[in-house]
């Protein structure tokens, strides 16, 4: 559990108050903490029908990646990258979340269930996502789709 006490830590790091939303995640575990984007992360957030398959192309290209998260039903994966990378990003059909902007986050020892979940929970050492590689990644990902989607 120490993995997840550090993921604790970090992520509660940027709340307005960190032991307050510490408190609640320890209280209620399957609970989520509403977090500022735009401190130490921002959120790069994908179609599922291209995060995943941009998941696969990470995961085969990486040792270690940073946070992904899940919306319920799949639809959404938010990757977490460094702060600052959505005021940059230019993506079509892909959202961000930054500075001024709130994400839904789930306790990160919780990686099933219904609601926002982890897809790679956050190790607590502050890894995040490099975008230049997650956008190659998504264009991989996209070719990938193109060509099914040509077969089919």
């Amino acid at each position: 559990m120490t993995g997840a006490k550090t993921a604790v830590e970090w992520l509660a790091s940027v709340a307005p108050d960190p032991e307050a939303c510490r408190w609640e995640w320890e209280r209620n575990p399957l609970g989520v903490a509403l977090l500022p984007a735009g401190k130490a992360w921002d959120v790069l957030i994908l179609p599922g029908e291209l995060g995943f398959p941009t998941l696969d192309v990470l995961t085969r290209i990486l040792d270690q990646l940073g946070p992904v998260l899940v919306d319920f039903g799949d639809a959404r994966m938010g990757f977490f990258v460094p702060p600052g990378t959505a005021a940059r990003w230019l993506g079509t059909g892909i959202r961000t979340a930054g500075a001024g902007t709130w994400i839904v986050v789930p306790y990160p020892g919780r990686v099933a269930g219904a609601g926002v979940r982890w897809l790679v929970p956050p190790d607590g050492s502050g890894t995040l996502t490099d975008p230049a590689l997650l956008e190659l990644a998504m264009h991989e990902a996209a070719a990938g789709l193109a060509t099914e989607q040509g077969d089919g």
